[in-house]
């Protein structure tokens, strides 16, 4: 059996492959793993580390023949905002959900989700059924290295956390519901190292 340790992404100039391998978003990252390839062959992947394969990526057998990743159909929503504004807006609560997101110019993408559907039409998106390969943003967690993974991690600011003087847990930061304005009442202790 072929195995592939190494990998090109998209885009690189290359001669054809000879093999096609199609997955959904979900499986596409990955580092070992028995693929079943369109045209019944398979062959393993063994990767030093995780990665995130997108559309187009090109995986490199052991005897340097080319194996192409492609992103299989997948049961989506297009949502689709009055302008771009409201489009920026729907990303936002998207995002503050923490959903994958296939960010384009005139539409959202994301994976089907029933409850989400009823909270963008309450925002008054657009929200439409479809099929088609789903390719969303890569975030900062799905770096190719721990160093730049914690760095990602460190910039993904929730607010902090602090007790005032009366016991009570505080959490500031966006969408704290606090009034910043203006004086609580009491006062807070803010450690900084």
């Amino acid at each position: 059996m072929q195995r592939v340790t190494s990998y090109l992404p998209a885009g690189t100039p290359s001669s054809h492959p000879i093999a096609q391998v199609k997955l959904p978003h979900d499986l596409r990252h990955l580092r070992r793993k028995l693929l079943h390839l369109e045209n019944g062959e398979m062959v393993m992947l063994d990767l030093k580390a995780p990665v995130l394969f997108a559309n187009g990526d090109l995986l490199v057998r052991d005897d340097g023949e080319l194996i192409e990743i492609l992103a299989a159909d997948e049961k989506l929503f297009e949502i689709r905002g009055r302008d771009r504004t409201h489009l920026v807006e729907l990303a936002w609560h998207l995002g503050n959900r923490h959903l994958a997101a296939q960010i384009e110019e005139g539409r959202i993408v994301i994976l089907r989700d029933h409850v989400i559907r009823s909270m963008l039409q309450g925002l008054g998106a657009t929200v439409l059924d479809i099929d088609e390969p789903f390719q969303p943003a890569r975030g900062a967690y799905h770096s190719h290295d721990a160093h730049s993974r914690d760095q990602g991690h460190a910039a993904h600011d929730h607010g902090h956390e602090h007790k005032d003087d009366h016991g009570h847990e505080h959490v500031h930061g966006p969408g704290c519901d606090h009034d910043h304005d203006h004086d609580h009442g009491h006062h807070h202790d803010h450690k900084h190292d």
